[in-house]
């Protein structure tokens, strides 16, 4: 058998050519021995190759085996010369970004894709070991999750049926799903815990390093709860368990992150994984933004949603620890918060779970279960109609649940210290962006 792979060096000695040789498996590539009788013309940074030869081990002290060539076809040659990465450069993300067909050539983005290939095989083994059931959701909805009215909405190319029909293609106005959340509602009507991970998508015109058009979201539901600790115990045990699994499984990969792109965030990823993770109220976390002598653009108010910049001040109160904001007002949160019917400060069971330099990177809730009190929210917001089949979920076996959604690309900028959230991501889409 060949191996097969792409040049990722190559060295030129009186007798002996080496090349370096990487699959893609992992940052470590394979020295190849090549005598001067093989032909290695138009072999260069890049080039795709085949080589037949014999494993042995090295004598040399950075890596423990090479191979010694007896034969090497070229399979796809590689210009060089034209070639944005250079081989002794160390590029940076921001530059890479800007090719998004090559960009998976360098140590650092193929190092990303393995990374995030382990984190989603930690997500799913996380959900199974707990006993979770895994559910396809779809991604064309008629439902607006978030309630903010940032969608997608799904028309046919040609418009020739429409026209002649009058009517939507699926007869009801449809979009690109914002959450899988509803859907695993209505799973709550059989199964005590699922979950969901893949695509959402936001019609938001937002250039900031948080936001993407479309992203991946890992998100559960639990059944039979009535505490939001419950939610937040799942959270943090997610957190804490995919990461040191891609510790564990991806060293190497992290380690070029934490050493090249974001010194210092080994420590911080530490910090995380061995501190508790700490709980404010809204109401706290109000007053500490409005004792603090920060200057913040947008002034903290009871009853206003948190901004970014207020998330990450209470994160850095917390000591650099992610923490729990809880019970956020009544009237900032969708209509299936379940309503905590406590007084003048009208608050919901709601949780986000700020992390350093992100801020918010998990949502949830528990779920209004009580029938009248949805009927009356439902109401106030004009939904009624809209959500009648979400009043029936009530009337059919309900039980008190909750849950809460994770953001992938968010998770990975957290524990690998990335700044641009494009850079986490194969292929970015954000507003005025659709490369490929």
């Amino acid at each position: 058998m060949p191996v097969d792979g792409w040049v990722r060096a190559v060295r030129v000695q009186k007798e002996i050519t080496f090349l370096n040789i990487n699959d893609g498996s992992s940052l470590q590539s394979l020295q190849i021995v090549a005598r001067p009788d093989l032909d290695i013309r138009g072999i260069t940074f890049g080039s795709a190759v085949e080589i037949w030869g014999k494993l042995v081990q090295s004598p040399h002290k950075k890596q423990s085996i090479e191979l010694l060539a007896d034969k090497i076809r070229l399979v796809g040659a590689c210009n060089s010369v034209d070639l944005p990465f250079k081989i002794k450069e160390r590029h940076s993300l921001e530059y890479i970004r800007q090719f998004p067909h090559l960009r998976c050539k360098t140590n650092v983005f193929s190092s990303l894709l393995r990374i995030r290939s382990e984190a989603s095989a930690a997500f799913h083994s996380f959900f199974k070991d707990n006993g979770f059931v895994h559910i396809h959701t779809p991604i064309i909805t008629s439902n607006d999750c978030e309630g903010a009215g940032e969608l997608f909405q799904i028309e046919p190319a040609s418009k020739t049926a429409e026209k002649q029909n009058n009517a939507h293609f699926f007869d009801v106005p449809s979009f690109l799903t914002v959450s899988g959340q509803l859907h695993l509602e209505v799973m709550m009507g059989a199964f005590t815990e699922v979950y969901t991970f893949g695509p959402t998508f936001r019609a938001e015109n937002s250039q900031t390093r948080r936001h993407l058009a479309e992203f991946y979201m890992v998100e559960a539901e639990l059944a039979f709860t009535e505490s939001l600790k419950d939610i937040m115990e799942v959270m943090e045990n997610l957190f804490k368990s995919a990461t040191s699994f891609i510790l564990s499984k991806s060293p190497d990969d992290v380690e070029l992150f934490h050493k090249y792109v974001a010194p210092g965030q080994k420590e911080r990823v530490e910090q995380m994984l061995k501190n508790s993770f700490q709980v404010l109220s809204y109401t706290e976390a109000i007053d500490v933004l409005q004792r603090s002598m920060e200057t913040f653009k947008y002034e903290p108010k009871w009853g206003c949603d948190l901004q970014t910049e207020h998330e990450n001040y209470l994160v850095e109160y917390c000591g650099n620890i992610p923490v729990f904001v809880v019970n956020y007002p009544y009237d900032i949160k969708p209509f299936y918060a379940r309503d905590n019917q406590d007084g003048p400060q009208h608050t919901v069971a709601a949780v986000d779970l700020l992390v350093p330099g992100i801020g918010e990177l998990c949502g949830g809730s528990l779920r209004e279960e009580r029938l009248d009190l949805l009927q009356s929210r439902l109401k106030q917001h004009g939904l009624k109609d809209t959500y009648q089949w979400y009043e029936e979920l009530r009337q059919f076996g309900s039980v008190p649940h909750g849950g809460f959604g994770l953001g992938f690309e968010r998770y990975l900028q957290c524990i690998l210290g990335v700044e641009n959230i494009k850079d986490v991501i194969p292929f970015p889409r954000f507003s005025h962006s659709c490369l490929l």
